[in-house]
């Protein structure tokens, strides 16, 4: 009698099977995994990112102030000469560019970000153009912008009443009716 002959059950290629030994290095995968998702994202929203052109956002904080607006952006390594500021009504905006430095040898990772960069900031209230004032100080752009004096916050006082006028409209009558003329007919 034979013995009937095994076959090797293929090995079913499913998404819960996992290759025992990695192929090739997994962040490259990620990496090809983030330009896939890059070009998708670019072709839904239309047109295609030239090389140099990109621009990106410089981490930034935004608080407000009774008298100003104080906006912070992170930006270690720029020089203040190589940064541009506009105010134009509402709107803030912060340009600039971080240039590839130089380096010796060969760079094995690159974090740092460079290019152009761009921050627009539309601010909800009137505000002093002609007081902006900005300063960089350990790698930080402080710029403060000044509220116009319509949009600054008021106090207003609140008198007494009685029925709807205010005690001083009151005192103000009684001293008319006391000095008219008292005569009768």
């Amino acid at each position: 009698m034979t013995t009937p002959a095994r076959r090797q059950q293929q090995q079913r290629q499913g998404a819960m099977d996992r290759p025992r030994v990695w192929a090739r290095n997994p962040l490259a995968e990620f990496d090809d995994l983030l330009s896939q998702m890059g070009g998708l994202l670019e072709s839904t929203v239309g047109g295609t990112a030239m090389p140099g052109l990109t621009t990106w956002a410089p981490a930034a904080d935004v608080t407000e102030g009774d008298e100003a607006y104080h906006v912070e952006l992170e930006l270690p390594g720029v020089r203040r000469q190589e940064i541009n500021i506009e105010v134009n009504g509402q709107e803030l905006t912060v340009t600039g560019e971080i240039k590839e430095r130089e380096r010796k040898g060969v760079l094995r990772r690159g974090g740092r970000r460079t290019g152009r960069f761009e921050y627009r900031l539309l601010l909800p209230s009137e505000v002093n153009t002609e007081g902006v004032k900005a300063a960089m100080s350990d790698g930080v752009l402080t710029i403060t912008v000044p509220k116009a004096e319509t949009a600054k916050p008021r106090h207003i006082e609140i008198t007494e009443s009685i029925q709807g006028e205010s005690r001083q409209q009151q005192q103000q009558q009684q001293q008319q009716e006391q000095q008219r003329p008292q005569g009768g007919l």
